[in-house]
């Protein structure tokens, strides 16, 4: 409703500011759309030909979506020069376009709350960017407020196309930020230090569990995959390594919430540390 609102009346008022922010607007219909489908795709369990389990579906629709909305972006960018260049007289923009950009701050604020509220509550990552992707909205409409005014107290067109520019351009760099983060967790990047510290500290809590090492998380959508060594003493029984094992599993659950698994690999003590450039120890951690 305020996608179509903003564009109708964007044309109408003869605002390219306001055309531009129902274009926006558009594009999170469409990321709605896709994260329905994702969610679908997402509840599938594993199979043998997914043996992760297909919660990967999300971040690969958020790439898709990064580049839906860095493509609407753009289009109104150089929409806003080409006409800029072409140098036609314009009309001050009419003063409706004011009262429907005022409706959409409010309308964006609260769907901005609901998706940030809905995403933590999940621990869905395609809910938290597009709540973001709201934020940014909110701050596009504010922006093509400012512009309508200046339009009308300055008697000065130009303005909007300004903020046109302006809106084009942040929604570009909203479209990169996502894109920017999706690839961090296809590419299993950016360690959280205070997650690798909390798997560390649970070893330390586990009798007979020591120098975790070679720890590596990847983040399937909201969960963890969760893989590490421990050192022990090398002359008790596997059935007793194999106990410690199961504690550090726990151990490690009790503090990390959305945990998908966890490998545990076992090596006897003073034989664990070797050169490899997978993985996290401590030392490794603080460096």
């Amino acid at each position: 409703m305020l996608a179509v609102a903003k564009i109708v009346v964007g044309f109408l008022a003869g605002s390219l500011a306001v055309v531009g922010d129902g274009i926006d607007s558009s594009t999170d219909v469409v990321i709605s759309i896709v994260a329905l489908a994702a969610s679908n795709i997402i509840s599938k369990p594993s199979d043998k030909e997914h043996p992760y389990g297909h919660a990967r579906a999300e971040t690969t629709a958020t790439t898709i979506l990064a580049f839906f909305i860095f493509f609407a972006g753009a289009q109104l960018f150089l929409s806003t020069i080409h006409t800029l260049r072409e140098g036609a007289a314009r009309e001050i923009p009419g003063a409706f376009a004011i009262w429907v950009t005022l409706g959409s701050i409010i309308g964006k604020l609260l769907l901005a709350w609901s998706q940030e509220s809905a995403g933590k509550k999940t621990g869905s990552t395609m809910l938290q960017a597009n709540a973001k992707n709201m934020r940014n909205d909110v701050v596009i409409s504010v922006s093509v407020l400012v512009g309508l005014a200046l339009a009308h107290i300055l008697r000065a067109p130009i303005a909007d196309s300004i903020v046109a520019l302006f809106v084009g351009a942040w929604v570009m760099k909203s479209a990169v930020g996502i894109f920017s983060e999706a690839n961090d967790e296809i590419m299993d990047g950016k360690a959280d230090p205070a997650l690798y510290r909390a798997i560390f500290d649970a070893v330390r809590t586990v009798p007979g569990a020591g120098n975790p090492h070679r720890a590596r998380v990847r983040k399937l959508a909201s969960l963890y995959d969760i893989d590490l060594d421990i050192e022990i003493d090398g002359r008790i029984t596997v059935q007793e390594a194999h106990e410690i094992a199961q504690a550090v599993e726990g151990a490690i659950k009790q503090r990390i919430f959305g945990v998908y698994d966890i490998v545990v690999h076992v090596e006897p003590a003073g034989g664990g540390e070797h050169e490899e450039q997978y993985g996290l120890n401590e030392k490794r951690l603080d460096e």
